[in-house]
């Protein structure tokens, strides 16, 4: 025969075992729920280096790959996924023109073109590399950046400039996007 002490304890087990599944639920909700929302702030990174040896400007941009992504499939072509493996080839040849137009170099009162070496994809970011050739000296460097100013308004952009033995970083947004520095 079962006693009541046994019954009782059954049924408290029972209303813990409830409560534990419903403290684990709310728990681990917001996680899942956080880790498949998209990041709430909009920022690239371009890192400028002059290597004077070497007579080049060699640049970093740092875009997030769903960023850059709705990008370009709002501006060339809808079907594209960036960081997929089955990536058409037109994709770097988008990336290359969107940026030319949106990232803007100007060294001693003079606008230079950069040569397009590629990207690669790491975790959630795509990192263009570019290079600008045959630079003897630096006076002046300005840098235009309105990278993803068209798409999202919230949208930072961030630049490191190491020119000259200086280290100098300048944070972008679309009403004051360049910045300039001078070694005269």
């Amino acid at each position: 025969m079962i006693s009541f002490g046994a019954i009782i304890e059954s049924l408290l087990q029972k209303i813990e075992m409830q409560t534990l599944k419903k403290i684990l639920v709310l728990l681990v909700l917001p996680l899942l729920v956080v880790s498949t929302a998209k990041h709430e702030y909009y920022v690239s990174v371009t890192e400028v280096a002059y290597v004077k040896d070497k007579g080049s400007l060699q640049i970093i941009t740092q875009i997030f790959i769903d960023d850059f992504e709705k990008l370009i499939q709002e501006r060339y072509d809808e079907t594209i996924v960036l960081g997929s493996g089955k990536e058409s080839l037109k994709t770097e040849g988008y990336m290359k023109r969107y940026i030319a137009d949106k990232l803007l170099v100007n060294i001693n009162g003079q606008d230079v073109a950069f040569n397009f070496l590629g990207k690669e994809y790491k975790d959630d970011i795509v990192y263009c590399y570019l290079e600008i050739e045959n630079i003897s000296d630096i006076n002046s460097i300005s840098i235009q950046n309105r990278v993803l100013f068209d798409v999202f308004s919230e949208q930072q952009n961030i630049v490191r400039l190491k020119v000259n033995n200086i280290n100098k970083s300048f944070l972008l947004i679309s009403d004051k996007d360049n910045c300039l520095l001078n070694f005269d």
